[in-house]
């Protein structure tokens, strides 16, 4: 029987001065820097020796350019280089208080080094795997002592992100955990306790998006052009899910997702088969010099142009002459939309149902303007000329000479359809008629029109001034000359364009979605709390707002209505949106605008 961790030398409030790192690839390399920094004593080891002098030209590369950015001086650096040795035997790890192995993703491979490690560490040495795709408990089981094995899992490059998840199985000492966890916090790190599940917190949200994405892509719904700067300009992601892809490499990506649907068994789980194609063909992102995207060298991140990539100049059919626009509704996004139009030169009639509902709109308008004013954006005469440019009105008939007319009413089936049955009847012949829809069908209000070739969906974003996306939605029916000129108003209000066809969700709801129910998903399993959730996709994803923060922004019931649709529309199992979100909206937590949603916050 395995002596329990306890009766060993090690105590929690015990450092963990030497640390031996088994595989000196970037993850390991990046570790063994952070290490050294830290003022532990490192060992690298790696079965290679030109892999093991790599990692110590790497080491040395990245602390050169520590002191010149001034991030460490000339004395701080010759210390860290002089804490690092490496070695190519893993008895070198022999008096290590904790080994973390970072070997590639096998369960062969990573059983048989803590295998060799339990007859050469000290008893109470703490084993830990840095495995993102495989279960520690497995790996844990096959150890002479279970309980000093555990997941300490960085996130690359490790030198720069903040996030460690330090994961449990059933098996591990609470000593080892409380040892780990008080390590990565002298590291400079953000712990995260987690159980043992495939791909964790972070990587278990991440995965299942990028794996709708590249879904997505295959299906040629969008470019991957198109995609990635959706999510980027949509989200305020750091990068687009296929370019980030490239980066993690599209094998790794395919093995974590395998380990996750065999867990799972949900499809959206299920590695999406470009996955597997480009994996077979050796085009694996970056480090290959090519996956979704081409690269000008293996393990270069200047993309080059492929046969894939977008021709410079546009050859579009010519668009339409817009001069004028019509903006219908009295809303933030509808006024946010007018202010948009106004400043790029046009002519704006903003209608709402009352003249006093349109006078309101643009009272907020004028507010918005002068904020801009306020802080420099913008100066006093363009925005009395930008307030100047918009004309209130009481009646939709106002819109009988405008060139473009923008609905930004309710998010209801019948009263949009009702508004374009309207505006069939008011506009002139050959004006374009846009919904603003983010999850209805673009063709609904186009059938409620008589000219149904003359609607498209333009999804403007939330807060429309600030926000640079817009998704434009052909349906089936869209004249070519149409889908043109939106695309050229596009370019004049200064907003970035990205096509989609008519499919629930479009591009940005249709990935973000998923993600976000998948998140209450896990504190509905009691995974993981709503903090170490939100910390961990902040700090490990880069996210500018986790999950819950962001439902809460956005609004629980909107959140859940999205979800409802998708479901509906695509019927996959695993998008049906999860009891707790419903049993929230039920009881009238809805978020920030209740004043509780995941959160509670402080009534204005």
């Amino acid at each position: 029987m395995a002596t329990p961790l306890s009766d060993t030398p090690l105590s929690p409030s015990s450092p963990l001065r030497k640390v031996a790192v088994v595989g000196l690839g970037t993850m390991g390399t990046g570790i063994a820097e952070v290490l050294a920094k830290a003022g532990r004593e490192v060992i690298g080891i790696d079965v290679g020796e030109d892999q093991a002098a790599r990692a110590l030209a790497a080491l040395d590369a990245a602390t050169a350019r520590a002191v010149r950015r001034g991030r460490l001086t000339d004395e701080e650096r010759a210390g860290m280089l002089a804490r690092v040795r490496t070695a190519t035997d893993l008895t070198a790890a022999a008096d290590a208080d904790l080994v973390i192995e970072v070997a590639p993703e096998s369960y062969e491979i990573k059983q048989q080094i803590l295998a060799e490690l339990d007859g050469i560490v000290r008893p109470g040495t703490i084993l830990a795997t840095g495995t993102n795709a495989l279960s520690v408990t497995r790996l844990a089981a096959g150890s002479a002592r279970p309980e000093r094995v555990l997941g300490l899992h960085f996130f690359n490059p490790a030198p720069a992100m903040k996030l460690v998840e330090v994961v449990s199985s059933v098996l591990t000492a609470p000593q080892a955990v409380a040892a780990v966890t008080a390590l990565a916090i002298e590291l400079g790190k953000e712990p995260v306790a987690v159980g043992d599940r495939p791909g964790f917190v972070a990587d278990g949200l991440l995965f299942g998006y990028l794996n709708q994405a590249a879904a997505m892509y295959e299906a040629k719904y969008a470019s991957r052009e198109d995609i990635d700067a959706a999510m980027r300009l949509g989200c305020g992601l750091p990068m687009g899910p296929l370019a980030l892809l490239d980066l993690i490499g599209v094998d790794t990506a395919r093995t974590v997702l395998e380990a996750m649907y065999a867990e799972s068994r949900d499809r959206l789980h299920a590695p999406a088969p470009i996955l597997g194609q480009l994996s077979e063909a050796g085009l694996t992102g970056r480090k290959a010099g090519r996956g979704f995207y081409t690269y000008a060298a293996p393990g270069s991140a200047t993309v080059v142009p492929d046969a894939l990539t977008p021709a410079a100049g546009d050859s579009r059919a010519g668009g339409r002459p817009v001069r004028s626009v019509g903006v219908a509704g009295s809303g933030t996004m509808a006024s946010g939309i007018a202010e948009v139009f106004a400043k790029a030169g046009y002519d704006v009639v903003l209608a709402a149902r009352s003249e006093e509902k349109a006078q309101a709109a643009k009272a907020r308008i004028g507010k918005s303007l002068a904020r801009s004013v306020d802080k420099g954006r913008l100066t006093a005469e363009a925005a009395a000329e930008t307030l100047g440019r918009i004309v209130p009105a009481g009646s939709y008939d106002a819109f009988a000479e405008v060139d473009l007319a923008v609905e930004a009413v309710a998010e209801d089936l019948d009263v949009k359809r009702q508004l374009f049955a309207a505006l069939d009847k008011v506009c002139k012949p050959g004006a374009v008629l846009a919904t603003t829809t983010s999850s209805l069908p673009v063709v609904a209000c186009a059938r409620a029109t008589s000219r149904p070739q003359d609607v498209i969906g333009m999804h403007f974003f939330n807060p429309a001034p600030a926000m640079k996306l817009v998704e434009v939605v052909r349906t089936v029916l869209t004249a070519d000359d149409v889908h043109a000129t939106v695309r050229e108003v596009c370019g004049r209000i200064r907003k970035h364009a990205v096509d989609c066809g008519d499919r629930a969700g479009f591009i940005v709801n249709a990935l973000l979605f998923p993600y976000l129910n998948n998140a209450v998903k896990m504190v509905q399993e009691h995974y993981a709390s709503l903090d170490d959730i939100d910390a961990a996709m902040k700090l490990g994803g880069g996210y500018p707002m986790g999950p819950f923060e962001l439902l809460d922004v956005v609004g629980l019931d909107v959140s859940l209505a999205i979800e409802k649709v998708l479901h509906r529309e695509f019927r996959e199992p695993g998008l049906a949106p999860a009891p707790l979100l419903e049993h929230l909206v039920a009881a009238g937590c809805l978020g920030r605008k209740t004043g509780r949603g995941f959160r509670e916050y402080a009534r204005r």
